[in-house]
């Protein structure tokens, strides 16, 4: 058993309800613990009648340190930062304080691949899961990815395996939690404001393969300082992956194929997702499928017909000569720099959002086939400045539906419309994929 066994307490708060909170609530009143809920805003009411027929203790609309009377364990929405006063008063008190991720990875007996990683972890961790079901192994997916880990693991067969896609969010919120095969595919500049420092950011990232031990494999990218640094404290067995130079383990790639160790496992170009930033994720996909038995014609198949995950660098469609992509998982400057860089064709490339304080300087050497900029959100300022130093033409609207025709009235034949923000969402849409999909509503109503 776990040297931290979650259903020993008895008294359990769980911080934040949403989507991850309530399926944590309902697995520990299930099995018999007293659970508090307390979160700022009000649920539906169909999922508060429910979890207080079950017993729950709610308590919503204020964060009262009372809350965490009685309590002896805190399980809070990752979302949610340790500078946050209850998290602060219950580290005060001894209390410890995790994450869904860690009762997650205690309510199962099955092997867990986890991926993580600054940019690629949606790519990756869906390309592991089509290689190994592809190969008729029983696989399921949870995590970051946006299915609650809780809710698959709690069900999920010993003889079956779980991919997890893992935030650092996440990963700072575990005590004991050990994939059998963890998968780190770089370490970027990212989240800062909340992890405050990058070395906080590198820690939790490093998570991931803390508590592994020589019986289980570290996938990492080679090519990736950071990475190659964080993981010469790792205990487990380590495969690296490189797009820059052959290696004797793992998956490598030179000008033309790609490569398992000394087996040519494909030719790039039958490989069906662009981009030289996703030949990484491709590298580690393979490195995890075939750690895991996965047959080469089921990785060939595999990468012979992926196109994408949504949201990240997805073909919508084309429209008299013009290719639409949806990239609106692109929350940072960095990811916006790999989708520039998939592209050699004239590109008009819509921009904006929540403004972090952050310039977008970085871009500029990425914009040399940018012919247009639509802008919107509160960055659009900044972007507008950022269009006018490249010399490059730019359009304000105000969102991305009207990005979108702007995009298609500045746009010629052969160009790429590219939705790759560069920013979050959370200025105009709940979510990404919310700004993503009006991107793809908007492009269909085009033809």
């Amino acid at each position: 058993m776990n040297k931290l066994n979650i259903l020993q307490y008895k008294h359990i708060l769980v911080l934040g309800l949403a989507r991850s909170g309530t399926a944590v609530a309902k697995v520990l009143l299930q099995y018999g613990k007293k659970v508090r809920i307390n979160d700022l805003k009000t649920p539906d009411g169909h999922t508060i009648a429910q979890l207080k027929g079950m017993g729950a203790d709610i308590i919503i609309g204020s964060h009262p340190l009372s809350v965490l009377d009685q309590i002896e364990l805190v399980i809070k929405n990752p979302g949610i930062p340790y500078d946050h006063p209850i998290v602060r008063e219950a580290c005060r008190r001894d209390i410890p304080i995790i994450t869904e991720i860690e009762l997650a990875g205690q309510l199962t007996q099955a092997p867990i691949i986890g991926i993580t990683g600054s940019n690629g972890k949606t790519t990756t961790t869906t390309l592991v899961t089509e290689m190994l079901a592809m190969s008729n192994q029983r696989v399921k997916v949870a995590g970051n990815i946006g299915i609650v880990a809780t809710d698959v693991a709690k069900n999920i067969e010993s003889e079956e395996k779980l991919v997890l896609e893992l935030s650092s969010f996440q990963l700072l919120g575990i005590k004991t939690f050990k994939p059998h095969i963890a998968v780190l595919l770089n370490i970027y500049d990212a989240h800062l404001d909340y992890h405050k420092t990058l070395d906080n950011y590198i820690k939790a990232k490093s998570n991931i393969f803390s508590k592994q031990t020589i019986e289980d494999y570290l996938v990492y990218n080679a090519d990736d300082e950071r990475t190659a640094q964080v993981i010469k404290r790792a205990k487990s067995n380590l495969i690296p992956f490189s797009r820059k130079r052959a290696l004797s383990t793992g998956a490598w790639a030179d000008l033309t194929s790609v490569y398992y160790c000394e087996e040519k496992i494909i030719d790039r170009a039958d490989i069906a997702l662009v981009g030289e930033h996703n030949l990484e994720n491709i590298l580690a996909a393979i490195s995890v499928a075939k750690l895991n038995g996965a047959t080469t014609e089921s990785i060939v198949n595999t990468l012979k017909s992926f196109t994408g995950v949504k949201h990240r660098l997805q073909f919508i469609k084309q429209i008299n000569g013009r290719l639409f992509y949806n990239d609106s998982k692109a929350t940072n400057v960095l990811a916006t720099q790999k989708a520039l860089s998939s592209f050699n064709e004239p590109t008009i490339l819509l921009a904006g959002g929540l403004d972090r304080g952050h310039t977008f300087n970085d871009l500029l050497p990425y914009l040399t086939h940018v012919r247009a900029m639509i802008v919107f959100g509160q960055t659009a300022p900044k972007l507008e400045n950022l269009a006018k130093v490249a010399n490059i033409p730019v359009v304000t609207v105000n969102d991305v539906k009207e990005a979108t025709l702007a995009a298609y009235k500045k746009s010629n034949s052969g160009d790429v419309i590219l939705l790759s923000p560069a920013c979050a969402s959370w200025d105009q849409y709940q979510t990404f994929e919310e700004r993503g999909n009006m991107f793809i509503k908007a492009v269909h109503t085009l033809s």
